[in-house]
């Protein structure tokens, strides 16, 4: 029997793909498990293909997942104070690669978010004057900073993304149900949801599995364990098989970003990761483990 667009099956199978694709970000457990079904289904019958087939189940979980699920947390936030000088803040831009910036307070409240753009315009337009560097006072901080956008940590992404569309911001900072900072998400961390971990043109220095960073260790969270262990001189054993599997056996379930442990005296610190899966970690070695730099 011949499969084609027209056979009654692959119709069926198509419209009711079609109508999940346009209600799911709204779907209930049942509905998930059902889409999780129909996915297995068509992939089987290769209707679709497994990126897309994973694109479509995180459009779903888009629905249900909250703010705090997937927040950069505070701990982890990189900001600019208020009061730092012109040069501080183009050294902290220039070493991080971000393009927008929490801006903090003396008592590390957030007073609003500073957008790389808007020091380079700054910066040009201080070239095109010819100014001596000593006169830079002029351009203040204060001048660039934006309103920041906060939202509570139980929105959900769904709800997030339509209002990171409406008002054109890319980032919002997190507060908990006191009012405090809890961390921040950008619209970024939205879509990764969807289409899985977009590397941009910072991650592509860190093509190696195992990378020493700013006094810590950089892991793909794919890494082998054979690979780790060669790399540390250590016997570290798990039939996960790679350093990612291992962190979430240690920890119970699939950690989120920041989330830490502690295996054989090796911090873990997940540091890149969505519902699905961790793509890297922060790793603090023991002062006596011999690494191959």
């Amino acid at each position: 029997m011949t499969v084609g667009p027209e056979t009654p099956g692959v119709r069926c199978a198509a419209r009711s793909l079609f109508k999940i694709f346009l209600s799911c970000i709204g779907w209930r457990k049942k509905s998930r498990d059902d889409l999780s079904n129909l996915m297995d289904v068509a992939r089987s019958a290769d209707l679709i293909d497994a990126r897309a087939a994973s694109m479509m189940e995180g459009v779903a979980q888009v629905g249900e997942t909250r703010v705090r699920d997937i927040m950069i947390p505070r701990s982890q936030m990189i900001g600019i104070n208020k009061d730092d000088g012109w040069e501080d803040a183009i050294k902290t831009i220039a070493n991080n690669g971000h393009s927008r910036y929490p801006v903090m307070d003396e008592n590390l409240s957030v007073v609003g978010v500073l957008l790389a753009k808007d020091m380079l315009a700054r910066e040009g337009e201080k070239a095109g004057d010819n100014e001596d560097k000593s006169e830079g006072n002029e351009f203040v901080l204060q001048d660039l900073i934006r309103p920041a956008v906060f939202i509570p940590e139980s929105k959900r992404l769904n709800t997030l993304l339509e209002e990171f569309k409406r008002s054109r911001n890319h980032m919002a900072i997190v507060v908990d149900e006191y009012g405090g900072v809890s961390g921040l998400i950008t619209i970024e961390d939205v879509v990764e949801q969807i289409v899985g971990d977009i590397a941009d043109e910072h991650d592509a220095e860190a093509v190696e599995d195992i990378r020493y960073h700013d006094g810590q260790w950089l892991i793909n969270g794919a890494t082998s364990l054979d690979d780790f262990n060669r790399h540390f001189s250590t016997q570290i054993n798990g039939r996960e098989g790679t350093v990612a599997g291992l962190v979430i056996r240690n920890v119970g379930h699939l950690p989120r970003k920041g989330d830490s442990v502690e295996v054989n005296n090796f911090v873990f610190t997940v540091t890149r990761a969505d519902n699905r899966r961790i793509y890297q970690l922060a790793v603090i070695a023991p002062q006596d483990v011999d690494a191959n730099n």
